[in-house]
């Protein structure tokens, strides 16, 4: 398991938000990808923070209590998220899935730029990959 990498299961084409763009706005991108959560980046591509449909949720209820839509990404989203690395352990991951809520991670590269994110879903794909290899191997030598 420790040999499966996080750049082998991660999404390289995620849905990403700005800190200006309006919670409306955010709330497209997510019903149009499917997508439950993404990092919010800078010009640079840096990772900033980290939205999800439950953020926006909240805002858009308030915004329909107070007949307001003035709410931006940067009003909701959580910052400092939590990263991975490409060439990190997929196991390794599923064991800080288990403890911390994130489920999903950006994925940086050396230079701190996002490349990706990686789900919990993915994650399981991972396992579940591996599990049924070793099945398969192990199935293949006793017959």
């Amino acid at each position: 398991m420790e040999s499966i990498k996080i750049s082998d299961y991660m999404n390289r084409r995620p849905v990403i938000f700005t800190a200006n763009m309006p919670i409306a706005q955010a709330v497209e991108l997510f019903l149009q990808a499917g997508q439950i959560g993404g990092p919010v980046v800078d010009e640079n591509k840096h990772v900033i923070g980290f939205i999800s449909e439950q953020d926006c949720l909240i805002k858009m209820l308030e915004a329909t209590y107070l007949n307001e839509n003035h709410y931006t990404v940067s009003d909701v989203m959580h910052g400092d998220p939590l990263t991975a690395r490409p060439e990190g352990s997929v196991f390794d991951l599923a064991q800080i899935m288990t403890d911390a809520k994130p489920k999903i991670f950006p994925v940086i590269d050396d230079n701190e730029q996002l490349i990706g994110i990686i789900t919990r879903s993915d994650v399981l794909r991972a396992i579940d990959d591996q599990l049924k290899a070793m099945y398969k191997q192990g199935h293949e030598r006793l017959v």
